[in-house]
């Protein structure tokens, strides 16, 4: 009699370790909307706004009933010239009622989480779990007192329901980060690519006054820059190949065993303007298939390095004012390539 009194105790332990287990399953496989609604709706600081629209866009499912009003107010007309303009445009005729009328914006969002729901709560803990107000105010601060000159620049932080744009966008007022896509690491893109995308927001104005902007020579350099000044963002703390593209050391080291012959072979796209050229596009045309990252960003980062090494520690400001033409020749970097 005992043991079947015991093995009753056995099983409804069983039982309810079996319901606590799955009551937890649960929790852990929904959005933490107490901690989403802790975000700071929009980060400004100087002239740059940073608008956390996936909050809103995850607080409208809070509850039974899809709140469509708040898609709206707090998702669509805070940044409606991103979707009116950039994305509606970027994605064609087709997909445009999607993004610049009020109707399309609540349609894909009433559904946004139907289908892989779980990648989207994965990517929205890991923004709650690094206390992304800090991040983003930590980082604009240093920003400013870093960079002498000072952007204006309006950014998104979204979901939305066709991805393309990764963290870029038409111009400084129309910049989104899509937290979705999945070519994107959220977490490096918040820490690291918020810096380099600011500096390239900064470097933009002159280059643009620059006859060469479009060359191949000028993506690179820019590029680099931005990469460089990532490095230089952290203190130098960071090894020199996560500031690049987020390589390994693996990764880098390959590009040093072949820097010599990179320089060489691609020199004489610096001058090409289509864009479409083994420089900027290996993967397209293979000059160096081996390569496990992007031609132009290595090279780039490595003209801005020498250029610092020759003029100094804090020498990477000059080079907003520079050409890129400037920077290879002052950089002295093809010298250092003759003598490997």
């Amino acid at each position: 009699m005992l043991k079947i009194q015991m093995k009753k105790s056995i099983l409804i332990l069983g039982v309810l370790a079996l319901i606590s287990c799955s009551a937890t399953k649960t929790q852990q496989t929904d959005f933490n909307y107490k901690e989403i609604g802790k975000i700071s709706d929009s980060i400004t600081i100087q002239n740059i706004t940073i608008l956390n629209l996936f909050k809103s866009q995850i607080l409208a499912h809070k509850n039974s009933k899809f709140d469509s009003a708040m898609i709206v107010k707090q998702v669509y007309f805070p940044h409606k010239k991103l979707w009116d303009s950039c994305y509606a445009q970027i994605f064609g005729d087709q997909n445009a009622k999607l993004f610049n009328t009020e109707k399309g914006m609540i349609g894909w969002n009433r559904t946004l989480f139907d289908k892989g729901r779980t990648d989207f709560i994965a990517k929205t803990k890991s923004i709650t779990d690094i206390n992304v107000n800090k991040l983003l105010k930590t980082n604009l601060d240093k920003f400013n007192r870093l960079v002498p000159f000072q952007p204006s620049a309006k950014i998104s932080l979204l979901f939305t329901p066709i991805t393309g744009i990764g963290f870029g966008g038409c111009d400084s007022q129309q910049f989104a980060f899509e937290i979705n896509n999945t070519s994107l690491d959220v977490l490096y893109t918040l820490e690291k690519g918020l810096p380099h995308e600011l500096n390239h927001l900064v470097y933009e104005k002159f280059r643009n006054a620059d006859a060469d902007k479009n060359t191949a020579l000028s993506q690179t350099i820019d590029e680099g820059f931005a990469c460089y000044f990532t490095y230089v963002f952290f203190d130098e703390k960071i090894p020199e190949h996560e500031a690049v593209e987020n390589m390994t050391k693996e990764n880098w080291e390959w590009f040093v065993k072949h820097e010599k012959d990179i320089f060489i072979k691609t020199k004489p796209y610096f001058s090409d303007s289509s864009g479409n050229n083994p420089l900027l596009r290996n993967d397209r045309h293979k000059l160096f298939p081996e390569a496990p990252k992007t031609l132009n960003y290595w090279l780039g980062y490595r003209i801005v390095s020498q250029y610092v090494e020759k003029h100094g520690k804090h020498s990477w400001k000059d080079i907003y004012r520079l050409t890129p033409k400037e920077v290879l020749e002052k950089s002295g970097y093809e010298k250092y390539i003759e003598k490997l």
